[in-house]
């Protein structure tokens, strides 16, 4: 009975996050006039409502919550399947130089071209480019063991930093560096519904192969040798879960700038609910990570008259949160 509940309300609580964000901004709707909007648009009859708020529902809001539910969902997931894959505990989603990759990518593209397509087209393509880089270093040895492709991430990573801070260095000060330093703080203020066609075709992808592996995780966390004893060839299904995870990050990223924590601390908050196995804890982590990034997308657009930038609110809650899940679990689990 405890199992079905979790299992409903991880079901409903994205669900009703993205509700939630409809009516909540700064200009006030009501719960009615949503559900009447709602309703209208199921049997296809007209409602007599404003079109200014008609707009800020369905092409504002709408897309700017399923996005933030994508975005949470997968940064979520691929943190979840990379922590079983290297087994360790500290993995995010980003290890393998995502989020460096996709931030000069984007730095670049605002310094040459500042268009929007060209931004998330370049994040995306660089994103790629650094985890096959970090592949590439981690077969230095003819092999790709799970701690040399964690290094080979973290060269890459440092690597494309500072190439970011070369970017930021040459960039116009008055027009180009704002830009690019808005869009490495992560924000989902220009979400639309083309954003949802170009990023979330790779996010669906990627989560659903995660989703379609996730018990193949349990073996890999057990150890090659132990994997290999039960049939499952190592090489490959890892390759698959890098390849799935790599494309839910790397759509995420480059739609939405670099947002950090996500990927840390929601599966540990997943492994308090439902436990350690997989096959239960990548569909909590897209529920949870969903459901954070709304609530936090929320919380930056509604505290100030400005919005705060998703990265530093991310940062703010999840290091004192993170210190707090480690003291009262211990390192249990690992």
């Amino acid at each position: 009975m405890k199992r079905k509940i979790i299992n409903v309300g991880l079901i409903l609580c994205p669900i009703g996050f993205v509700f939630l964000s409809l009516f909540i901004g700064r200009y006030p709707i009501s719960i009615v006039s949503i559900i009447d909007m709602f309703w209208s648009k199921l049997t296809f009859t007209t409602y007599n409502l404003s079109d200014i708020y008609q707009t800020v529902v369905w092409e504002i809001r709408m897309p700017r919550a399923i996005l933030g539910a994508l975005v949470g969902g997968s940064l979520a997931m691929s943190g979840a399947a990379f922590q079983g894959l290297f087994r360790n505990p500290l993995v995010s989603s980003g290890i393998l130089g995502v989020s460096s990759g996709a931030g000069f990518g984007a730095a670049l593209a605002i310094l040459i071209f500042n268009t929007q397509t060209t931004i998330y087209l370049f994040a995306f393509g660089f994103a790629l480019l650094a985890v096959i880089i970090s592949y590439l270093i981690g077969k230095v040895y003819n092999t790709a063991p799970t701690i040399m492709l964690v290094l080979g991430g973290t060269i890459v990573s440092s690597a494309f930093a500072a190439l970011i801070s070369f970017i930021k260095y040459v960039a116009d000060p008055s027009d180009k560096l704002p830009a690019i330093v808005f869009w490495l703080m992560g924000s989902l203020a220009s979400a639309s519904l083309q954003d949802l066609w170009i990023a979330g075709i790779p996010m669906v992808i990627g989560m659903g192969g995660i989703w379609a592996l996730r018990w193949r995780i349990n073996v890999l966390s057990m150890g090659d040798r132990q994997a290999r004893s039960l049939g499952i060839n190592t090489t490959l299904n890892k390759g698959l879960l890098v390849i799935f995870a790599t494309l839910a990050t790397a759509g995420a990223v480059a739609v939405s700038g670099t947002i950090g924590w996500v990927g840390l601390i929601i599966p540990h908050i997943g492994r308090m609910i439902v436990g350690n196995d997989n096959r239960l804890l990548i569909p909590a982590s897209f529920s949870l990570g969903a459901s954070f990034l709304i609530l936090i997308d929320l919380t930056g657009r509604m505290i100030t008259g400005s919005e705060i930038p998703l990265s530093i609110l991310t940062a703010l809650i999840g290091a004192p949160f993170f210190v707090y899940l480690l003291k009262i679990t211990k390192g249990k689990g690992w």
